[in-house]
């Protein structure tokens, strides 16, 4: 099968995993696309375009014809924590795995990736969202492999102390680093969380209406869990003459409808903001970086 990497995807791994990593697998990646399938006893219908930014997705059928979706990832991804959420949440609220397959790959059930929450209005999508993310939000298998989101926010708190000097971002790194400590303070749940839920992450289905997909799975509280949800349309708050309220309304909403703390849904949201934000002027994404650090400055 010839292809062409989607573009979002070379560009994600690069940004978020270095050049080195990132080149050495995309060049095995023709490789892959071709074996896999066949030694997973699946054939290939397309692949999944602009798709995800840590996998490649090829929508697949089994020997039986019947359709399902293969997922190849790179191992530094850690596509086996990914794995270990879907079987233990087993089709409750998630995508549901189908089989083993070989080589760092899932073989998933075909969910409709060009319908997503972000089809919706705002306030329906923001409702079904949080249908969905509660059914995630379950107790830790035994024996789990997980990190806690102590451990993930550490390794990001260390690239961000290097924006604490900067004109744009140094202010609200330096706030945002503030209140993770205080967060990790103060938490006690430690819950199975999706660790990258947001409206693009749920996708239509046949079985329910709404599953979630590609989580990276992380161990800790709610609030952690929603605080990408909270910044859902970001180009669009920022452009409105009543961003700001509506941003803390959101926040409000959320945590009100969820059973979650404001404070800490609005301590989260602030420091996965200006993470990403920080992240996108390290990537060279001006426009982005400078929606997301206004969002943040409004919290």
């Amino acid at each position: 099968m010839g292809f062409e990497a989607p573009r979002r995807l070379v560009t994600a791994l690069h940004e978020r995993y270095g050049e080195a990593a990132a080149a050495d697998w995309l060049g095995r990646l023709p490789g892959l696309a071709e074996r896999v399938p066949g030694q997973a006893g699946l054939t290939v219908e397309r692949v999944v375009a602009p798709g995800g930014r840590d996998s490649l997705v090829l929508l697949v059928r089994d020997a039986g014809g019947e359709p399902a979706a293969l997922k190849i990832a790179p191992p530094f991804t850690r596509p086996d924590r990914e794995r270990a959420a879907l079987a233990h949440w087993n089709g409750w609220g998630a995508v549901r795995l189908l089989a083993e397959a070989p080589e760092d790959s899932l073989v998933l059930e075909r969910l409709h990736p060009e319908v997503s929450l972000r089809s919706l209005p705002e306030a329906k999508a923001l409702l079904e969202a949080a249908g969905t993310v509660r059914k995630l939000w379950v107790d830790l298998p035994a024996g789990h492999g997980f990190e806690t989101v102590a451990e993930r926010t550490a390794r990001q708190a260390s690239a961000m102390e290097h924006h604490r000097a900067d004109a744009t971002a140094g202010e609200l790194a330096a706030s945002a680093l503030a209140v993770r400590e205080e967060l990790l303070a103060g938490s006690a749940e430690e819950l199975l969380l999706h660790g990258d839920f947001r409206q693009g992450k749920v996708l239509g289905g046949d079985r329910a209406p709404w599953l979630a997909v590609g989580p990276d799975p992380v161990v800790g509280e709610r609030a952690y869990d929603l605080a990408r949800l909270v910044r859902e349309r970001v180009e669009d708050l920022v452009a409105s003459s009543a961003g700001a309220p509506a941003a803390r309304r959101r926040v409000n909403k959320l945590a009100d409808s969820l059973d979650v703390d404001r404070e800490r849904l609005r301590g989260w949201t602030l420091f996965r903001t200006v993470e990403s934000g920080t992240r996108a002027l390290t990537g060279g994404r001006r426009q982005e970086a400078e929606w997301l650090l206004e969002f943040a400055s409004w919290l």
